[in-house]
């Protein structure tokens, strides 16, 4: 009988401890510094947070989002297409498994996004009818943010509104309801969830002329005694191509306007762009062409060095102008999660935050913590 449980013993140790290099492969930044805890005092810090992440499936990404971040912001889960499926039905599955590991984890949530062209329910698409339009655009802000009235921190209440030369964007919203839609999604998220932060969010604001367009639309809102807090400047930028004099400019120019400033979207593309530019339409795909992979088996140092020096120019600006920024949120945890893996060309291996596939912390990740 002493053989048998000292040989049962063994076994359980063993298991055990086999159980050990598993976590220390999920935990891999065990020991590294804190982006939150670094950056505690000047602004927040988040990621966009996936489905498969709401779920807490991976313990990899879990741990990795606990320790250093203290916002998210939902990639997909709460646009209209998931959220809202048919006319008079709502699917908040997701979006409460967000806020609840949120809340869990202690982090604010900024939710997105209430009124956006792209990824509309297919139900809405076919509507012809404006009073239909208009049908949907009321039912959808008033049940969607009165849901997470006092759950959610803060709203990107209308997304990627403007084209780039500043005016307003044609898309369904502008077609039926006319060029005043803004400023009414705003008055409705307002009365449904007067405690929330509601913000404009866009890609490409930094330029002056789409800059200006979102300038004079804030001044729109405001004008009509509707409540907007901040702006968000999305950045999806090349990591060679960072315009950091329009970004300090932006930065400058809507805080003047009494704006909160976040970058909200911020990833640093390292491959080749169809255009050579830093257009982030979602709409907007490129067929597959030579030389548009080129890091398919890893990165080059060179590149590394280069990515990592152009996250470090850009957290020195931030922090030059820590007093008008009050949120910083990466696209993304990880590498892996990336959506730039698959736009514009589908399946290329991008490298454009600061963890790579493994949730290990890369040299860009390091310069930025050093910034400080």
């Amino acid at each position: 009988m002493l053989i048998h449980y000292t040989v049962r013993g063994v076994l359980v140790l063993l298991n055990l401890l086999a159980l050990l290099p598993c976590h220390a492969q999920q935990s891999p930044t065990i020991g590294v510094p804190s982006l939150k805890e670094t950056f505690k005092g000047d602004f927040l810090v988040g990621t966009a947070l996936s489905a498969t992440q709401a779920r807490e499936n991976g313990a990899g990404a879990a741990s990795l989002i606990a320790q250093q971040f203290n916002a998210v912001t939902p990639e997909n889960i709460m646009k209209a297409a998931i959220l809202h499926p048919g006319w008079d039905k709502y699917n908040f599955e997701l979006a409460d498994k967000l806020v609840e590991y949120a809340q869990k984890n202690g982090l604010k949530v900024n939710a997105h996004t209430l009124i956006w062209h792209s990824q509309l329910p297919g139900f809405v698409r076919r509507l012809t009818d404006p009073d239909s339009v208009r049908q949907f655009f009321y039912n959808h802000i008033t049940t969607v943010a009165g849901r997470y009235s006092g759950k959610v921190f803060s709203w990107d209440v209308v997304n990627e509104a403007l084209a780039e030369d500043g005016t307003l964007r044609t898309s369904i919203f502008l077609e039926k309801l006319g060029d005043n839609y803004i400023v009414e999604a705003f008055r409705l998220a307002q009365k449904a969830s007067p405690n929330t932060e509601l913000y404009y969010n866009d890609y490409s604001i930094e330029r002056p002329k789409k800059r200006a367009g979102a300038i004079a639309l804030i001044k729109k809102i405001k004008a009509a005694g509707v409540r907007i807090d901040g702006v968000g400047i999305q950045g999806h930028w090349r990591a060679n191509n960072v315009p950091l004099p329009d970004i300090e400019q932006s930065i400058i120019e809507f805080a003047a306007i009494e704006m909160k400033v976040m970058f909200t979207e911020l990833d640093l593309s390292v491959l080749p762009s169809p255009w050579n530019s830093n257009v982030a339409d979602v709409d907007r795909t490129s067929a597959v062409r030579t030389g548009m992979d080129p890091y398919k088996n890893g990165l080059p140092d060179s590149v590394q060095h280069m990515l990592a020096k152009s996250y470090e120019d850009l957290f020195r600006l931030f922090l030059k102008h820590k007093d008008k920024i009050s949120r910083i949120t990466f696209w993304g945890a990880s590498d892996g999660q990336s959506w730039l893996n698959d736009w514009p060309i589908r399946g290329r291996t991008n490298y454009p935050l600061l963890f790579d596939r493994e949730y290990k912390p890369k040299p860009a990740f390091y310069k930025v913590i050093a910034v400080k």
